[in-house]
């Protein structure tokens, strides 16, 4: 029998017999790996587990806790819901059921509009089928046999015109879907999952074609992990930043103005924070700060590739019968500033830091609070640097990136996203740039997923995803390598020999959007920000009118060394004004009455519920300067 050799994902060769399954090269690992296997990676292809290999090849056996295994699974899962919904409602007509970072989904054209207590029936049926533990089989299909079978539902026919391959569909039991896979062995392997919600959506996301249902999911392996999540889910809701952020009087949100936010005096202090804090580090680091216009004209964009890449995102306009757009990014207004003069070698790195308001499109239903705005800030940085510069700069800023993300209590993980299918320049350059962020890294000793083609069309990049007190990932700070658009606004150094060379310009943000990372961290404390964040830092109680003055000299001598305070001398219970200042979340609540007052103390209330009595103001004043020096979350006496 011919043999064949493949790379183990540890990286040792094994001899197989030619035709061997991609599961039982999995078993031939250990039975372990063999229950948890979905499916599988030849050689960079995703295959299901039954797959046949008939050539030296390279395997990666995926389970759930690989990204794309987890995105077959819920995949998997979404064809289990479409199995549900057409036994139950046969009029239904399934479109598209994708894997997406909140679980999947599965959109639906049919008459009947969804109910409550539908849920529960599609629930109950999607266990049934899952206990029948149905083989799911692929079918390979001619572009005739794949139309014969789906000639009843126009959305399929629609899709098998955008296959580039021959056709192929999935059979469980009765239900069979086109699709290209990979899909799980069976429909047993699905142990838990949950229907979370119901919403609209247009065919193909176009408000011209028809309204579908949509439903929501999220699966699981096993019935705990569901549990956990779903407790998880709980107290988010418990941290929504709308909500904590309408509480604090942060920000608000206007019909008259969707996806743009209304910060109000509280919301804007710890936006100021955060840029102050940014400005300090950066100057530190030799950054310079610059400010660009908000609308700048057509050509411009034409020239940077933004009006053919990214324009279905752009707002417009006019300006004495010329159009205009309003800046999606900032790179162009910073090389314009780079090009007013003719930069030595001696001056680079040139580190150029803006706080740039951009303006993108987004569609009315994905908005959501913070998180999905269609006007943000960006702590935006373009480095104009040498090609010899390039690896050292990166690691500069990998290092600065990773001082940011400590002081906020964050960890994180890295993704290199490589050269996309449309993109500008030459392959060789591409190859540079990703040769040394790649490179980069790796003398950080920072592990890194590689995303194949989901670099920007200007370069590759590395995304920085910050993980949260739930153990939620954000992605935040993206680190760009462009050798394109120096060229195409020929931008221009002068070197150590007297001619003039093309610099290499690193697209860097580490907050992102300013307001992204505030509605982020707002969820990360629960509104519960450490002293030097939050919008007031004391809020001094008096027991009764007779101490006001007192306590009015406390807030004089705080506001004295810059500390944010507020005086309750409201004639109300000091019960009810304590309880009042912690729904505020306010770190440290003094109260003053007659023994403070005689003895020239203060009682401190800190959040986490504890009071000390006999403080003395310059000792409280001191420590406050400590923690918010040293940014302590939390402050103890």
């Amino acid at each position: 029998m011919a043999k064949i050799k493949i790379t183990l994902p540890d990286g040792k060769e094994k001899e197989f017999a030619k035709g061997v399954t991609a599961f039982e090269v999995a078993e031939s690992i250990g039975q372990r790996l063999a229950k948890d296997a979905l499916a599988a990676k030849i050689n960079d292809k995703l295959v299901d587990l039954s797959f046949k290999i008939n050539e030296d090849s390279k395997i990666k056996i995926l389970t759930f806790n690989d990204g794309e295994g987890m995105d077959i699974f819920r995949h998997s899962t979404a064809h289990l819901l479409a199995h549900a919904v057409t036994d139950l409602f046969p009029d239904a007509k399934p479109t598209i059921g994708p894997a997406v970072d909140e679980g999947f989904y599965y959109d639906f054209d049919i008459s009947h509009n969804f109910t409550p207590e539908d849920i529960g029936k599609i629930e109950k049926r999607m266990q049934e089928i899952v206990d029948k533990d149905y083989k799911v089989e692929r079918l390979e299909l001619s572009e005739k046999e794949a139309e014969k079978i789906f000639r009843d539902n126009k959305y399929k026919i629609e899709l098998i015109d955008d296959f580039n391959e021959p056709t192929s569909a999935y059979e469980q039991g009765s239900f069979i879907d086109l699709c290209r896979g990979p899909h799980l062995p069976n429909t047993g392997k699905i142990k838990a999952f949950k229907i979370m919600k119901i919403a609209g959506a247009y065919w193909r996301g176009d408000v011209k074609n028809k309204q579908l249902q949509r439903v929501y999911g999220i699966s699981f392996p096993e019935k705990k992990q569901l549990q956990d999540y779903l407790k998880l889910l709980e107290e988010a809701e418990k941290r929504d930043h709308r909500k904590i952020g309408k509480q604090l009087e942060l920000f608000s949100l206007h019909e008259e103005g969707p996806g743009f936010t209304f910060f109000h005096p509280k919301g804007m202090t710890i936006i100021n924070i955060l840029r102050d804090f940014s400005r300090k580090v950066h100057s530190k680091n030799g950054y310079e700060e610059i400010q660009t216009p908000l609308i700048l004209n057509k050509r411009l964009w034409e020239q940077s590739g933004h009006w053919e890449h990214f324009r279905e995102n752009m707002y417009f306009t006019k300006v004495e019968q010329q159009d205009f757009a309003i800046k999606p990014m900032n790179c162009p207004g910073a090389i314009l500033v780079f090009n007013e003069k003719l930069h030595s070698y001696r001056e680079l790195p040139k580190r150029l830091l803006e706080f740039g308001m951009d303006h993108r499109h987004e569609l009315s239903g994905v908005l959501s609070g913070l998180f999905r705005v269609r006007a943000f800030t960006q702590d935006d940085s373009h480095i104009f640097i040498t090609p010899q510069q390039l690896e050292g700069e990166l690691i500069k800023v990998i290092d600065l990136t990773d001082y940011f993300y400590k002081i906020f209590g964050f960890t994180y993980t890295v993704e290199l996203s490589t050269r996309p299918e449309k993109f500008m320049g030459r392959v060789e350059e591409w190859e540079k740039a990703e040769s040394a962020l790649k490179n980069a890294l790796e003398k950080k000793k920072l592990p890194y997923k590689i995303n194949t083609g989901e670099g920007a069309f200007y370069g590759p990049k590395i995304d920085f995803h910050i993980r949260d007190c739930l153990g939620r990932t954000w992605q935040c700070a993206t680190v760009q390598v462009d050798f394109q658009m120096p060229q195409k606004f020929n931008v221009k150094y002068v070197a150590e020999d007297s001619k003039k060379y093309t610099p290499i310009i690193i697209h860097r943000t580490i907050y992102g959007s300013i307001e992204r990372f505030l509605g982020i961290l707002i969820e990360h404390y629960a509104g519960r920000f450490p002293l030097w964040l939050a919008p007031i830092q004391v809020r001094i109680l008096t027991v009764a009118d007779r101490f006001t003055d007192y306590a009015e000299k406390i807030k004089e001598e705080l506001e004295k060394n810059e500390l944010r305070v507020e005086l309750d001398a409201r004639t109300e219970s000091v019960g009810y004004k304590v309880r009042e200042a912690q729904a505020q979340k306010i770190p440290l609540i003094i109260t003053v009455g007659e023994k403070e007052e005689k003895t020239k103390t203060l009682a401190v209330r800190t959040l986490d519920n504890k009071v000390y009595f006999g403080v003395k103001l310059n000792d409280l004043i001191k420590n406050i300067n400590e923690n918010i020096m040293e940014k302590n979350e939390r402050i103890e006496f």
